[in-house]
């Protein structure tokens, strides 16, 4: 889980050195050139080819790095390699040797060769990146539909720009403006947008019999993109919910449909839990910060909190992913606190993060109070921490407390 946000961080600097205003062709082009410099030893990358698709095939726009062999000037559409890479959007062809392989219809060198493509008819881009020796299987397809995904988005926001305020209407108009009241608990619950619409959400679910369900969400990056995907994500979960299926059946069912959508950001990190009145907890974490339970008493020698992290890797880049769930237990004076990275990552003047520690420090501090209190704190105390400053990403906290016995 750690490896994959650190992989996404690091594409997501990748993509915000892009210039979005430019022409799609130059945006695609400007990416493989940086992708190739920034990724060539980490993914083992050796060269680079972008094909921009025309009337009845695809031609070479760039050609980046060592290619050492021979390359096509055209790509026909209905040829084995095009045809398999536009179903998959994207394909890894690791035997230069294969039946229907580029490679062996004299397309590319005899070297393994991953591609993607993205766009849609009739402006479309094949990227085909030649692979040097030690590539890992998994390590590429994970960064490779994590690529695909972020330039997709990309393209659209591209399409869209104009479009904040009215997505900003659809997304508050799914997003709930209170916690319910739960007998025997306190729910406070705040989000902050870093521009006029965010990629945090928090939802709440009533089903009945006392229990009710908590979710959280980070999509990766901000603004119109990691909007509509919240959007895709919010109403995913409650017609899962709503039909009462299994928790991680529910979240390995949303990714699927979250992978083919072409209109997602990166990835999206969600935390769902169904709690009951009398304190049982039952969640999936989909690549989320851990929310945190804070105990009512800390005892030398034990844990005071526990980390909520049982579930699996985050929705979106890979086709197929399996969860867990986990369990915990609330009791009466304990506080579970959910968040996002926005808080944590909160920089001060010299760039130094708010960070873990300081946010359970202020939590156990502020533990005998009200959950609004404990909430407004950690706010003010993120906010202060910067300055003052506008918020550099989305901001969401919920604080779940259970009522002490009087």
């Amino acid at each position: 889980m750690a490896t994959a946000k650190l992989l996404y961080r690091r594409l997501d600097a990748l993509f915000g050195s892009l210039k979005t205003r430019r022409a799609q062709p130059k945006l695609i082009e400007a990416f493989v050139e940086d992708a190739l410099a920034s990724l060539k030893e980490d993914l083992r990358l050796r060269a680079g080819l972008v094909y921009a698709e025309r009337r009845d095939n695809f031609v070479l726009a760039k050609s980046v790095g060592e290619v050492l062999g021979p390359t096509a000037e055209t790509l026909d559409p209905a040829l084995t390699p095009l045809a398999e890479l536009a179903r998959h959007r994207v394909y890894i062809w690791s035997t230069p040797d294969a039946e229907g392989s580029p490679q062996r219809l004299g397309l590319l060198p005899r070297a393994a060769t991953a591609g993607l493509i993205v766009g849609q008819r009739p402006q479309r881009h094949a990227i085909l990146f030649v692979l040097a020796d030690g590539w890992q299987l998994e390590e590429l397809d994970f960064a490779l539909n994590t690529i695909r995904a972020s330039l997709d988005a990309r393209l659209v926001d591209a399409r869209v720009r104009g479009s904040f305020r009215e997505a900003a209407e659809i997304q508050q108009s799914l997003l709930v403006e209170e916690p319910p009241a739960v007998p025997g608990y306190e729910i406070a619950a705040r989000s902050v947008a870093a521009e006029e619409v965010g990629g945090d959400f928090y939802d709440f679910h009533e089903l009945g019999e006392g229990t009710i369900g908590i979710s959280i969400g980070d999509a990766s990056g901000h603004g119109l993109p990691a909007a509509l995907l919240v959007r895709d994500v919010v109403t995913g979960l409650r017609m899962g919910i709503e039909r009462e299926l299994k928790v991680a059946h529910v979240f390995e069912k949303l990714n699927r449909v979250i992978h083919r959508s072409r209109l997602s950001s990166r990835f999206v990190s969600v935390f769902y839990g169904e709690l009951e009145r009398d304190g049982n907890l039952v969640y999936v974490n989909a690549g989320h910060q851990p929310p945190i339970l804070f105990f009512r008493t800390e005892t030398p020698g034990k844990p005071s909190y526990l980390e909520l992290s049982n579930g699996g890797t985050v929705i979106g880049p890979l086709p197929e992913a399996r969860f867990r769930r986990g369990f915990a237990r609330i009791h009466p004076g304990e506080v579970l606190l959910l968040l996002t990275d926005g808080i944590l990552e909160r920089r001060d003047r010299q760039g130094e993060f708010f960070g873990d520690e300081r946010v359970r420090a202020l939590v156990r501090q502020q533990q005998p109070q009200p959950a609004e209190v404990i909430l407004a704190s950690l706010f003010d105390a993120a906010l202060a921490w910067g300055d003052g400053r506008p918020w550099e990403d989305d901001a969401t906290i919920v604080v779940v407390k259970r009522e002490p016995v009087a």
